[in-house]
C-alpha cells in the first residue's frame, strides 16, 4: 500500500514498547477475610444488643421534655395526677402524669435538685399528687459500654492482625508453588473442530493427544512419542488457540502456565516453581503441560548482562533438569509456544527436551476461507456476502487479523443502522485495517488535492502497467490514517518466494508518486517521504541479503541481532568499509535505475496519469478496474490482453488541460 505523507515522519524512538508485567500476589489467606470472622460479628452484635437495650430502658417512649418551672406550673394548676421521682446524687429525675386542655393525660419528664425543697413536696402534698421516691440508679448498660467496649475493640485488633499475620505467612510460604492451571476434559470446550485450516499442525498435535490416550499402540511397536512439542509461528496465528483445543481434546490434565508466571522478584523462585509444577504433573501423570511464551525464561545462557546466577537462568537450569534430567518424567509431554525460536537456548531443543518443532504459520487462501467462516458462526451474514472473495483480499492476515477484521465489519454494520453484516461492511473494516482510519477533520485545499491526486495517480498507473506489480485494488485521496491519500494493492495469488522482477517493479510503484509530481508539476513535496523510506531499505536488501547486486556478488551480511542476547554487544561490521561504499552505490544505482524507469512509463501514459488524476478528484475514490478502464482508453488499447479487445467509453476523465 502506498500513500503520499502528511509530512515527513518523525524520528523513531530506540526499542520497542515496553511490556509491564506486575507481580501477582500471593494466595488468599483466611487473615483475607478481615472483619467478617465469626467473633468479630459476634461482637459487633453484642454492640447493637447492647445499644438497643439502653434505648428501651432509657424510657425513650412518647414522652415529653419540661423544665422544672413548668413542672411547678402544673401542679399549682392542678393538672398533675402523678410523680416519679428519681434521686440522684448530683440530680433528680422526675417523671410527670398530668392532663391537658382536653383531659388526655400526658407524660412528662424534667429534672430537678438532687433532693426536692421541703416548700415543693408541700405543694405536691397539697394538691394530693400520688408521688413516689426512689433512688436513681444508672442502667447496667452504661458501664459495660464505657470500659467494656474500648477492651473489646483492642481484642478485636489484635485477633485481626494476628489472622493478618497468618496469611501473609501463608502467602509467603506457598510463593515457590507453580501457578499453572490445571484443565479436565469438561473444559475448556474448545476443540480441533475449532481451529480452522493447519490440517498438519492438527495431525501432528493429535498424534501426541493419541500417545496420551492410548500409549499401548505405540509401545507395541516400540514408538516414543516426542517429550517435547514447540509451536513456533508469528503473532497472532492461533498457537495459544491450538493449546486450548489439545485441552479440550486430550483425555487427561492439562497444566497451562505461561512463561512469565515463573519470575518473582524472590530468588530461586523460580526453579521452585518449575520442581512444584514437575512434581505436580508426576502425580497426575499422564498429563500435558503447556508453557506459553516460553521466550521469556528459555532465552540463551550466558547471553546478556546478567550472568551465570541470573534468576533467569536458573529457572531455565532447572527447567532443562526436570524435562530431561537424572529423574524419568514418563507420561508427561511438555507443549509451548514462542514467536522468537531464534533465542532459545539449544539445550531445550535438543532431543529429549523439544525434540519437534512445529511451525503454524500464516494461512494462505485455502486456510483463510474456513478460518472465516469459523469467526461468522455468531454473526449475522447478509446474503450479498462471499468470504472468499474477502479471504482472496486478505493476504498475510493472521488468524487473529481475521477475526478482528470480522468484527470490525460487525461495528460498521452497527453504526449503519443495519440488522447484518454486507459486503460493504468487509471492504469497510479491510480499508479500515490496511489503510487506516479516515480522517474526516482534515480538508484539502485545491493545490494539496491536485498534488494528491497525481501522486496516488502516479502510483497507480505504474501498479497497472508493470507486468509483475500487483494489481491495483483501490485509490483514494480522502485523507487516511497518517496519509492523504492511499493506493490499495492486492496480490492475484499467494506468494511464498520474490522474483528480482517482481521486487524491481515494486520499487519502481514506489518511485510512482514521486515521479508523477516531477512529471506534471517539475517539483517536488514532502509527500513521498514513506516511499523513499521503504524503497531504500528493500534495496538494501536486495544488496545485503539476497545477492541480487552484480558488484556485490553472492555475499549476504542479514540484519543485527538485539542487543539483550549479548550476541551484538561488541558487534562490529563484518565487511570493510569498501565494501560498505559498494554497497551503497549499488543501492543508489537499483533506486535510480527504477525511478528512471518510472519517469519513463509515466510520460509514456502521461494521459492516462490524467485521466486518473481527474477521476480522482472527481470522486476521490477509485477501484482498479477504474484505473484500467482509464489508461487503456487514453493508451488507445490495452496495456496487458487482447489489442482489439473492445474498450468501455471512458472519455469523460479525458478532458484535462495539457500540462507543460
Amino acid at each position: 500500500m502506498h500513500g503520499m505523507s502528511r509530512q515527513p515522519p518523525p524520528p523513531r524512538a530506540p526499542g520497542g514498547p515496553q511490556r509491564n508485567e506486575s507481580r501477582p500476589g500471593g494466595p488468599a489467606g483466611p487473615g483475607d477475610q478481615g472483619w467478617r470472622s465469626p467473633i468479630a460479628l459476634a461482637l459487633f452484635g453484642v454492640l447493637v444488643v447492647g445499644f438497643l437495650l439502653e434505648l428501651l430502658l432509657s424510657g425513650s417512649g412518647k414522652t415529653q421534655t419540661i423544665t422544672y418551672s413548668d413542672f411547678l406550673d402544673k401542679v399549682k394548676a392542678g393538672q398533675v395526677t402523678k410523680v416519679d421521682i428519681g434521686e440522684g446524687s448530683t440530680s433528680s429525675r422526675i417523671t410527670v402524669k398530668a392532663k391537658d386542655a382536653t383531659g388526655k393525660e400526658k407524660t412528662y419528664v424534667t429534672t430537678g435538685p438532687s433532693k426536692l425543697p421541703d416548700d415543693d413536696i408541700k405543694l405536691l402534698r397539697s394538691k394530693n399528687i400520688v408521688e413516689t421516691h426512689h433512688s436513681q440508679s444508672g442502667s447496667a448498660w452504661g458501664p459495660i459500654l464505657t470500659l467494656g467496649l474500648p477492651i473489646l475493640l483492642l481484642v478485636g485488633f489484635w485477633f485481626w492482625m494476628s489472622r493478618r499475620a497468618q496469611g501473609q505467612m501463608a502467602g509467603l510460604m506457598s510463593i515457590g508453588r507453580s501457578r499453572a492451571k490445571v484443565y479436565t476434559t469438561e473444559k475448556p470446550k474448545t476443540t480441533f473442530a475449532d481451529v480452522a485450516g493447519y490440517t498438519g499442525v492438527k495431525r501432528e498435535i493429535n498424534e501426541v493427544v493419541d500417545f496420551l490416550k492410548q500409549p499401548n499402540k505405540f509401545r507395541e511397536i516400540g514408538a516414543r512419542i516426542p517429550k517435547g512439542v514447540l509451536l513456533v509461528g508469528p503473532p497472532g496465528t492461533g498457537k495459544t488457540l491450538i493449546a486450548r483445543a489439545v485441552a479440550g481434546e486430550a483425555g487427561v490434565p492439562f497444566m497451562s502456565i505461561t512463561g512469565s508466571d515463573f519470575m518473582e522478584m524472590f530468588v530461586g523462585v523460580g526453579a521452585a516453581r518449575v520442581r512444584d509444577l514437575f512434581q505436580t504433573a508426576r502425580k497426575q501423570a499422564p498429563c500435558i503441560i503447556f508453557v506459553d511464551e516460553i521466550d521469556s525464561i528459555g532465552r540463551k545462557r550466558g547471553a546478556g548482562l546478567g550472568g551465570g546466577h541470573d534468576e533467569r537462568e536458573q529457572t531455565l537450569n532447572q527447567m532443562l533438569a526436570e524435562m530431561d534430567g537424572f529423574e524419568t518424567t514418563e507420561g508427561i509431554v511438555m507443549m509451548a509456544a514462542t514467536n522468537r525460536p531464534d533465542i532459545l537456548d539449544p539445550a531445550l531443543l535438543r532431543p529429549g527436551r523439544f525434540d519437534r518443532q512445529v511451525v503454524v504459520p500464516l494461512p494462505d487462501l485455502e486456510e483463510r476461507l474456513p478460518i472465516l467462516k469459523v469467526h461468522c458462526r455468531d454473526k449475522k451474514i447478509a446474503e450479498d456476502v462471499d468470504l472468499a472473495v474477502v479471504a482472496r483480499g486478505t493476504p498475510g492476515m493472521s488468524g487473529a487479523d481475521l477475526a478482528n477484521l470480522v468484527n470490525e465489519a460487525a461495528l460498521f454494520a452497527v453504526r449503519r443502522g443495519a440488522h447484518e453484516i454486507h459486503m460493504e461492511d468487509f471492504e469497510a473494516a479491510r480499508d479500515r485495517i490496511l489503510m487506516g482510519q479516515r480522517r474526516e477533520s482534515t480538508v484539502l485545499s485545491e493545490a494539496e488535492k491536485e498534488h494528491t491526486a497525481y501522486h496516488e495517480g502516479g502510483h497507480a498507473v505504474l501498479a497497472y502497467v508493470l507486468p509483475h506489480a500487483d494489481p491495483v485494488h483501490k485509490v483514494t485521496i480522502l485523507p487516511t490514517g497518517m496519509a492523504l491519500g492511499a493506493t490499495q494493492q492486492l496480490p492475484a495469488e499467494e506468494r511464498h518466494m520474490y522474483s528480482e522482477e517482481y521486487i524491481e517493479d515494486m520499487l519502481c510503484v514506489m518511485m510512482g508518486g514521486r515521479c508523477a509530481e516531477r512529471v506534471v508539476f517539475g517539483e517536488l513535496s514532502t509527500g513521498a517521504a514513506d516511499d523513499l523510506q521503504r524503497s531504500t531499505e528493500m534495496a538494501r536488501r536486495m544488496v545485503r541479503e539476497w545477492g541480487m547486486s552484480e558488484r556485490v556478488g553472492p555475499m549476504a551480511w542479514g540484519q543485527q541481532g538485539a542487543v539483550f542476547l549479548g550476541e551484538d554487544l561488541m558487534h562490529t561490521r563484518d565487511y570493510s568499509d569498501d565494501t560498505a561504499r559498494v554497497v551503497d552505490e549499488e543501492v543508489e544505482r537499483i533506486l535510480r535505475a527504477q525511478e528512471d524507469r518510472a519517469m519513463e512509463k509515466l510520460q509514456q501514459h502521461r494521459t492516462g496519469l490524467d485521466a486518473v488524476a481527474k477521476a480522482l478528484r472527481d470522486a476521490e475514490t477509485i477501484d482498479g478496474a477504474m484505473v484500467r478502464r482509464l489508461v487503456d482508453e487514453a493508451f488507445g488499447k490495452p496495456v496487458h490482453g487482447d489489442p482489439d479487445a473492445a474498450l468501455p467509453d471512458a472519455t469523460q476523465f479525458l478532458e484535462t488541460p495539457d500540462r507543460a
